[in-house]
């Protein structure tokens, strides 16, 4: 999966498509999972967004019948959004099942009858992004138990050094950061392997991280500090278990203040 449309182009009532790459390692690439997943949505009718146009345009549906090697979803209730959607090549599709958010991809959509009413019959889609959300929880680390990640760099003269620096909140699938000074090539894309950071009672989870984003912000007391969103790189099992297990931690500590408190 890819090239999502932009979210701010998306409809605030309707499902966030998620940038696939963020994320590769929760899709699904067997049919087998493709077919289980799939026909969970058939018993409930799970509404389902389909985004085109890059996003311009949307409509909802739900899905209907599984064939061998197609799927058969309901007409939209705009039937100008329809004849567009098969004139699309690429159609992106979101929905959500019991909090789960799934993502997938039709492509060579034609018009069939169905019960006698028309329908949209298209073939499998190739992967299914799956995603709990447990793994795309974005925690704010507690300012009185702060995270501090250990950066590796090369440094302009070959040689390795590194770096200290505050993060600021972790998912899954990556972590905001304060960003380091400038003198490391710290900068949208690049990669840092090795990178160290240690979860209070929890464990050390090592990865390479990708930094998505560099930019600005404004604090209280009115100082300008820069901000960094980077992303995990092919995080093993393990580790995403380890950030998986703090946030939760962090998190039920939190409520249990909160019960106390109450």
């Amino acid at each position: 999966m890819s090239e999502p449309p932009p979210p701010s182009v998306l409809s605030s009532s309707a499902p966030e498509l998620l940038e696939p790459g963020d994320y590769s390692q929760y899709l699904l690439n067997a049919k087998s999972e493709i077919i289980f997943v799939l026909r969970a949505l058939l018993p409930v009718a799970a509404r389902i967004t389909i985004y085109f146009n890059e996003g311009r345009d949307f409509l909802l549906t739900t899905l209907v019948a599984i064939g061998e090697n197609t799927i058969i979803l309901d007409y939209g209730s705009d039937p100008a959004m329809n004849r567009k959607a098969l004139e699309t090549d690429k159609l992106f599709c979101a929905t959500q099942l019991e909090k789960v958010k799934i993502q997938f991809i039709l492509r060579g959509v034609t018009e069939v009858s169905h019960e006698g009413r028309p329908a949209f019959r298209a073939a499998f889609p190739e992967t299914v992004l799956r995603l709990q959300r447990r793994e795309f929880f974005r925690l704010t680390v507690p300012i009185a138990r702060p995270l501090r990640c250990i950066l590796p760099y090369e440094k302009a003269d070959g040689s390795r050094a590194q770096t200290e620096v505050k993060v600021v909140d972790i998912s899954g699938g990556g972590m905001a950061i304060m960003v380091p000074p400038e003198d490391i090539g710290f900068q949208a894309d690049a990669e840092f392997p090795n990178c160290r950071l240690e979860l209070p009672e929890v464990g050390i989870v090592v990865a390479t991280i990708k930094v998505c984003n560099v930019f600005e912000i404004t604090l209280r007391n009115g100082s300008n500090v820069k901000r960094a969103g980077s992303q995990f790189k092919n995080l093993s099992g393990p580790m995403l278990t380890l950030v998986q297990r703090y946030i939760i931690k962090v998190e039920r500590e939190r409520k249990a203040r909160e019960t106390g408190m109450n």
